[in-house]
């Protein structure tokens, strides 16, 4: 599901509210768990945490006038979607959430090699997203994409 909204808090009003609910708690966690240089931005009809051009001059290889994405949330048609580019970068990250999902969520994890899908908003693991959104910081995440990027 696409959205039009210029802001966060417009996205959000604009959800059905089990979704504003849910989207907003990792909203939340993003802001309290990623490193302070990640800035919150719309894009693609989410809202999206960056690297900023003043931290990553550089920007995003596919458009550099864009900022570096580093992990985003959405509210998509079946489900909640959360978008981290450290996990489809680092396999070890991936491997970790992986191994960590049983250990704090009974369903069954629903993901792509980024792309968590949260189908019961009422089962979300909230510990374990936190975990995960401190997991890298800005500069680790840097790190990997230029080593990434290079291969």
């Amino acid at each position: 599901m696409t959205s039009s909204a210029k802001t966060p808090e417009e996205y959000l009003n604009s959800l059905p509210e089990d979704r504003q609910i849910a989207v907003s708690k990792i909203r939340s966690l993003m802001q309290k768990n990623l490193s302070p240089e990640a800035k919150e931005i719309m894009a693609c009809g989410m809202i999206n945490f960056v690297v900023p051009h003043d931290v990553y001059p550089a920007g995003y290889h596919c458009n550099p006038k864009e900022p570096l994405p580093f992990v985003a949330v959405a509210s998509q048609k079946d489900f909640v979607a959360i978008y981290h580019m450290g996990m489809y970068a680092d396999a070890e990250m991936y491997n970790w959430f992986v191994e960590q999902w049983p250990l704090h969520c009974k369903s069954k994890l629903d993901m792509g090699k980024s792309c968590i899908r949260l189908k019961k908003v009422d089962q979300i693991p909230y510990d374990l997203l936190a975990e995960l959104f401190r997991k890298m910081s800005v500069k680790q995440w840097i790190e990997v994409y230029e080593k990434n990027l290079k291969k």
